[in-house]
């Protein structure tokens, strides 16, 4: 490699290191890495901005945007509120039954909207009915974070690194759920079973709490039913149109901002109201992350760390594949599975076209999805969503330690990436 290259690395390894650790802001990791990357022309503003190869993905950035406007406006409905106070209560104040409900929901939210968002939603009201019932909410709260990630995978929109999977690899919505989401549905029933052995200690039923909970009304929770009927029409449209992909030709990012906009114009919810929801951390955070792999690529590191992959591999589908998905979870664990899968997602696609770039070597690319969706599981820092949760938990002053969530995480991610395996070698290898 040249020193151009080499050095790219070391801004590249340097800002991933920083991103890890959180020594410090991800987004100042990531933004500060681009800006060496420009700094040293290992990459320059066309490529960094227009390319459609080494630049930043637009897709990703305004789907990402579109759906944090629906939900923001879906959040000032209350209807998020309603849903865990329906659960507390159709457990009748059972803390298992509690349980397998909120997570049921978050997995099922998570598969709609992006699971940071989602847990962002859930987790608040988590609070509430766990001090209602006298429950500890660290239990619940790192349930519902693995469960979003598991739900998450089963969609195109459920986790950002499906996302750029589905951008990098032209995959449509429909294909993550004919492909991804049948095994999901499996794994959401072992995590229930693993949830009864794992956090058996917390589930303290008080009879004299239950009591007080059913006497909650949940449509009390309803701040706008107007405003619930119209957002949850245009989120039905939405999701329709993302299914409908092969037949509209509009791409998940047009359909989101337009939905947006629909839902924006076409209610009382002022712009200021709207965008205020918008994670805008998050946004810019994958702009730094796209530059600095744009960068990667224009020096011909991505190339090179390809190639060598496909020479280890020697065309075959079935070692890479496995290997693929057990490295992507080890890796995931380690690090945001975000910023790997951005860095991966080209070495993949080389991989694919290697292995004869038809439908069946597509395989790789559920192999990167499954191993970094669920190897995000594995600890506190290896998802957004589980960030998400230890922050809304130190706010609260009940934290979550790394450990306390980590010895969980690894347990259940084992178990799902060993029942993810036999389904990929049956499905797709043998």
């Amino acid at each position: 490699m040249t020193a151009l290259a080499w050095l790219s690395v070391v801004v590249f390894v340097g800002a991933y290191v920083l991103i890890a650790t959180e020594w410090i802001h991800r987004v100042a990791a990531a933004l500060g890495g681009a800006g060496i990357m420009l700094l040293i022309h290992a990459t320059d503003g066309k490529a960094a901005f227009f390319s459609e190869h080494t630049g930043i993905d637009w897709n990703v950035i305004f789907l990402l945007l579109g759906m944090m406007i629906i939900v923001g406006v879906l959040k000032q409905t209350g209807v998020f509120e309603y849903l865990a106070i329906w659960a507390a209560k159709r457990a009748r104040g059972r803390p298992f039954r509690l349980m397998v409900l909120l997570i049921v929901i978050t997995a099922s939210a998570s598969a709609l909207l992006d699971n940071v968002t989602t847990v962002l939603l859930i987790a608040p009201v988590t609070f509430l009915v766990c001090e209602r019932l006298a429950l500890p909410v660290a239990p619940f709260l790192i349930a519902e974070a693995m469960a979003s990630n598991i739900g998450g995978t089963s969609t195109l929109v459920g986790d950002p690194p499906n996302i750029i999977i589905a951008s990098r690899g032209g995959l449509s919505f429909n294909d993550f759920l004919v492909h991804l989401a049948p095994l999901v549905v499996v794994l959401m029933v072992v995590f229930v079973g693993l949830c009864r052995v794992l956090f058996r200690k917390s589930f303290r039923y008080d009879p004299e709490r239950a009591a007080e909970i059913m006497q909650l009304d949940e449509r009390e929770a309803i701040a706008d039913r107007t405003l619930l009927w119209q957002s949850l029409a245009v989120l039905v449209l939405v999701m329709a149109a993302f299914v409908l992909h092969p037949v509209l030709h509009y791409e998940p990012s047009v359909v989101a901002i337009l939905g947006a906009g629909i839902l924006v114009a076409a209610t009382k919810v002022t712009t200021e109201d709207a965008i205020r929801e918008v994670e805008w951390p998050t946004l810019v955070f994958f702009v730094g992350l796209f530059v600095m792999v744009g960068a990667l690529v224009e020096t011909g590191v991505i190339g090179q760390v390809s190639q060598a992959a496909v020479n280890a591999t020697e065309g075959r589908l079935g070692l890479t594949t496995i290997g693929l998905l057990w490295a992507s979870t080890g890796i995931s664990a380690i690090v945001d599975n975000i910023p790997y899968v951005a860095t991966m997602s080209p070495i993949v696609s080389d991989l694919v076209q290697a292995n004869g770039g038809n439908d069946h070597a597509q395989v790789l690319w559920w192999a990167l999805a499954l191993g970094a969706d669920l190897g995000g599981n594995a600890t506190a820092v290896g998802a957004a969503a589980n960030v998400v949760i230890i922050g809304i938990a130190a706010r609260n002053r009940t934290p979550i330690s790394f450990w306390q969530f980590t010895k969980y995480g690894l347990v259940v991610t084992l178990v799902t990436v060993a029942v993810a395996t036999p389904y990929m070698w049956l499905r797709y290898l043998l």
